[in-house]
């Protein structure tokens, strides 16, 4: 199956992780670098690795998942998506390649699939509460 514009592969997908992960702590202003970001990747890695780190990120900014700042010498990268956002669409794309769409099956599977703790349980109680009052209020209002 051909692949959308908006998806993100693998090995950008890395590069948005230390994005999400370092990007407000760089020294750039709230951005990475390309070589930050490279050395997180590869930490021995040469310059085919520098290219290929800028590549993807030239990817993503064209995707619209990443911005770049110009205004100092080295440029900064910050992600523009956040990963709660690409789980989404990520999850939805399953959904539609695998269950026709419907994200019950998906949900049904991952509860049941895995084990979770009482806390987790109780979480997800806690938020099919809440969707159920917020669906009342939009009927009602």
């Amino acid at each position: 199956m051909a692949r959308t514009p908006q998806e993100v592969t693998e090995a950008e997908l890395a590069v948005l992780q230390v994005l999400w992960e370092h990007g407000s702590a760089s020294s750039q202003g709230g951005g990475c670098t390309i070589r930050l970001i490279t050395d997180r990747l590869y930490p021995e890695g040469t310059t085919s690795c520098y290219a290929t780190v800028q590549k993807l990120l030239e990817r993503l900014e064209g995707k619209g998942c990443v911005r770049r700042d110009r205004s100092e010498t080295v440029h900064a990268f910050s992600a523009t998506v956040g990963r709660e956002e690409l789980i989404g669409r990520r999850l939805r794309n399953v959904a539609e390649q695998l269950c026709g769409g419907s994200l019950a099956p998906l949900i049904t599977h991952l509860v049941t699939a895995e084990k979770m703790s009482a806390e987790e349980r109780r979480e997800l109680r806690e938020l099919i509460e809440r969707m159920g009052e917020e669906s009342e209020e939009k009927r009602e209002g």
